[in-house]
This record gives C-alpha cells, structure tokens and sequence, in this order.
C-alpha cells in the first residue's frame, strides 16, 4: 500500500523542505519508490536541494493545476542525487512548483482547485507506482494544508525550540487529531548543542502528547551547504544524519 507523508510546520523557517528532501531522499535508499510534491507554490525552493537546474522545468505543479498538462508531465526523475546508493530499486521523482514570479502571483490571486491537488496525488502514486509521496507544504493553516494533512497515512511536524513555534504545533497538532491522520510525529530542529536534549524530548512529548522522532541540532555544516546539496548524502556519519535516518525508519516502519 502507497503512503502519503506530509511534512509541515506551522511557521516558516524551520527547515521543513530540507528535512522533506533528506527524509525522501533517505527512504528511497531503502529501495522504496518515492515522490516529492512542492505545494508551498507561494515560496517553492525544495527543488534546489536537488540541483534541479529551472530552465529544464518544463512543466511544473502549476501547469497541472490549471490543465496545462498531465501530473506525471511535471514530475522528473532525480534518482541520480542518490549517487548509486542504497539498495537497488530506490528511485526519487521530483514535482516542483513553479518559481516565476507571475506564475506566483496568479497563485495568490486567482488560487487552484484543492480537488484536482487530491487528484493529482492519487494520479501520480499509481502512474509512477510509488511507495510513498512526500508532501512538502506551506507553512501555516490552509486549505492546501489541510487537504494535506486530511489525506495523509503520516504526519511529522516540525518546529523550533521556540516559544513561537510551540504555540503554533499546540494548533496544528489539534487539528490534525480532529482530523484523525493516523499517524503524527515530531521533530525538533535547530536545537542548539547545549540543550539537554533528553530533557528536551520529554518535555516536547508532554507538552503534545506524541512522540518526537528526533531531535535535530543546529550544525554550522548544513548552514555551510546553504541548500546544495542532501545533508545527509553528504555527511551520512553526521548526528543530524542519523537522527535523520532513525526518523525515515520510523515512517517505513
């Protein structure tokens, strides 16, 4: 059976298509089928983790919305980031959304068919008989968003050990237990060294009770890479690296 990841965060910021691409790119080395969506289509950028070069993009997530083209046109084969890694029959194929500024502006103004989006997941899940489709969303609550949260198998959550950012998951995570997605994970990003992470675990867990896949720490290396490439390819003995794993097996789990 096919499962739909969202990965979401409820402000900006947080890395949230960092940690999409990462955790697709680390599944996929298991050896399942992966697809990646880009539906934060006012912000998009999750292809640049990629090295998907955007004059290449024929088509893209927008094209499909308005009935430009099929949904399986606006995806691309970027198995080649796995760099023959892994084991053999992982494969990673990429939807972005468009980066032109008129085709962000037409976004905002005139908005998408929400219905169609839903299609165009189950479309592409069977055309390219994918294992998992990851959902990289925007920020916030919306009707994209909920959509996304609604259809998935999978929800991780990221935020911050900020203040800010835990009143805002205290939102998310109600919503997403009203609309009863049956499975929700946490995971905390940018902590800094010095935290007690243990400590920091318990209290994250208590504070929503759910569990927290994984703790990420703030790593000057990943700020270095500013987006060129998979952090965890890279640097697969890094923590990050695997607290990151140890979170991809939690969703193929």
């Amino acid at each position: 059976m096919s499962k739909i990841v969202s990965i979401h965060s409820f402000r900006g910021g947080t890395g949230k298509s960092n940690s999409t691409a990462n955790l697709a790119a680390l599944v996929a080395r298991f050896g399942y089928r992966v697809g990646i969506v880009d539906t934060d289509i006012q912000s998009p950028g999750i292809h640049v983790l990629f090295g998907f070069d955007e004059q290449k993009m024929e088509h893209s997530l927008n094209d499909y919305l308005w009935g430009r083209c099929l949904i399986e046109e606006a995806a691309y084969d970027v198995t080649s980031i796995l760099r023959k890694t892994g084991v053999k029959g992982g494969s990673i194929h990429l939807i972005p959304s468009s980066i032109k500024a008129g085709d962000i502006t037409r976004v905002l103004r005139e908005g998408f068919d929400f219905g169609l989006l839903n299609d165009g997941f189950q479309d592409i899940i069977e055309t390219l008989n994918l294992d998992y489709l990851f959902i990289d969303t925007h920020p916030g609550l919306n009707e994209e968003t909920l959509l996304s949260i609604t259809i998935s198998d999978i929800l991780v959550l990221i935020l911050r050990p900020d203040r800010q950012d835990f009143q805002g998951t205290a939102v998310t995570v109600e919503v997403a237990r009203k609309l009863q997605v049956p499975k929700m994970l946490l995971l905390v990003n940018k902590a800094l060294p010095v935290l007690d992470f243990d400590a920091l675990k318990l209290q994250v867990e208590k504070t929503y009770n759910a569990p927290v896949a994984g703790i990420l720490p703030l790593s000057e290396e990943m700020i270095q890479m500013a987006s060129s490439d998979l952090f965890c390819l890279r640097f697969p003995e890094h923590p990050l690296s695997k607290v990151m794993e140890k979170v991809a097996k939690m969703i193929t789990a």
